[in-house]
């Protein structure tokens, strides 16, 4: 692969997003697959206001129509270009199930504290109009349609690519790419309008991973391994990157800058972020920028524990990147100011498999002198690894839940399938860097009406970290 022969880019500041009010709720997708209870997913709203009695909890449950969907991505059916529009409004919330293959429309404009279902596309029309399945990141266009990432093909085979829905009556399209430019496997994906450019990266093959993790698994392609980078205007493949077998990159960001072009990806299975940055003409490039080792280990299900980065985010000025890292158990924080040699400035640790007194005991670890505590707050014992995360617009708060995928948090992570997720919300410092566990702020999913379940994507109405994209 290539090494970076441009100069790194620089991040500006960027007034809109600090500009831009304070999240006081948030929109979390809850799932009772795996749980054996027997009720629908739902849409939880959490009070995020300090000043609010209710702060911390959740004030609105939206359970579905079925069961068993396996709510996981969430998106909006609008994005703002820039944080003083007044015209594009996020009233619609799109939530593909990553089971079932249904698509639930939310209105969460005409009462935002609590949003209603106002459409529903069933599997059999994604599966007869697409030949898709197994659903996941929604983001909208600059055309104002809706582009949904899929896993699979209906019978669980792994297929990448997206399903289109119309943007005002969010009607089912079909396919988005050239009928032969579907890449083998798909997850994520982002695009810059004014480099006309769409990145995106592989999954799993669905009907495999369904059974759980397992070690005879690799190097048999059930884990990606490409980084696709399309035509945003043809839709079409022009350059795909090869990361390594078994790698699995999964979440994927450009910089917020619209005119910076280069982003990162996370590999789950190898511990590799990289670079990727246009070059010559239209072409583009990839280069590794950071590497988190595995920790050799006993009394786990293989001798070498992989990090398994599960998500990235970028701040909205470009000047921190943070991991996810669900097996070790930490969320790391990188300073940008050389985009190709981004520096860990912070780390905090809010659960994992490596934590002392666990069944795993560590052999050797690159990085740290002994196994991290246990995290408690507020009494309770917080179960699982950090998963998806969510920060403020504003950079100073990151919020993170612990429910990955419903079949391996059962696998890994029994007792938060049966005691619940959390949502934490972490304090940033943007000055220096660094990362603090807010102990006042929990909200215990164990503690639902119908019993526990597992929390997984967040998204605020008022704008955040992930789904902006800055025309």
């Amino acid at each position: 692969m290539d090494r970076c022969r441009v100069q790194c880019y620089e991040y500006p500041t960027c007034p809109d997003a600090v500009k831009a009010p304070r999240e006081e709720v948030a929109y979390v997708t809850c799932t009772y697959r795996e749980t054996c209870i027997d009720q629908p997913d739902f849409l939880a709203t959490i009070d995020l206001n300090p000043r609010s009695p209710c702060y911390g909890q959740v004030i609105h449950r939206l359970p579905m129509p079925n069961l068993k969907d396996e709510l996981h991505a969430s998106g909006w059916s609008a994005a703002c270009p820039c944080f003083d529009n007044t015209t594009t409004k996020r009233n619609k919330l799109i939530l593909p199930c990553l089971i079932s293959s249904r698509i639930y429309v939310v209105d969460v404009g005409s009462e935002c504290r609590a949003p209603k279902l106002c459409k529903t596309i069933e599997p059999v029309d994604v599966f007869w109009k697409c030949n898709k399945g197994y659903l996941n990141i929604p983001r909208s266009l600059p055309n104002g349609d809706i582009l949904i990432a899929n896993l699979g093909d209906p019978s669980g085979n792994s297929k990448g690519g997206f399903i289109v829905l119309d943007g005002e009556t969010f009607e089912l399209k079909g396919n988005w790419e050239n009928e032969c430019g579907s890449p083998p496997s798909g997850y994520d994906f982002c695009y810059k309008p004014r480099h006309n450019v769409l990145v995106s990266s592989a999954g799993t093959a669905p009907k495999y991973v369904g059974y759980g993790f397992g070690p005879d698994d690799f190097k048999k392609g059930v884990f990606g391994r490409r980084l696709n980078v399309w035509n945003l205007s043809c839709h079409s493949l022009t350059q795909c990157f090869d990361l390594g077998e078994d790698s699995l990159p999964l979440s994927v960001k450009f910089l917020h800058n619209p005119d910076a072009a280069e982003g990162y990806v996370s590999c789950a299975l190898s511990g590799i972020v990289y670079r990727f940055y246009k070059c010559e003409r239209d072409n583009w490039a990839v280069e590794e920028v950071i590497r988190i080792p595995a920790k050799d280990v006993t009394g786990w299900i293989m001798p070498k524990m992989p990090a398994f980065t599960v998500d990235l985010i970028i701040s909205m000025d470009d000047r921190y990147l943070y991991l996810s890292n669900w097996l070790h158990g930490d969320i790391r924080q990188y300073e940008l100011s050389k985009t190709c040699k981004p520096r860990l400035v912070g780390q905090v640790f809010v659960g994992g498999s490596i934590l002392r007194g666990g069944p795993v005991a560590v052999c050797r670890d690159e990085e740290l002198k002994c196994q991290p505590e246990p995290l408690v707050i507020k009494c309770k014992r917080v179960h699982g690894g950090p998963s998806k995360m969510q920060l403020s617009v504003d950079g100073k708060r990151l919020y993170v839940t612990n429910s990955f995928y419903s079949t391996w948090d059962k696998q890994f992570y029994p007792n938060l399938v049966k005691e619940g997720s959390v949502m934490l919300q972490i304090d940033v410092d943007t000055e220096q860097g660094g990362l603090t566990v807010n102990k006042n702020f929990l909200v215990d999913f164990g503690k639902e009406p119908n019993g526990p379940c597992l929390a997984h994507d967040i998204h605020f109405p008022c704008g955040d970290s992930t789904t902006d994209i800055l025309a």
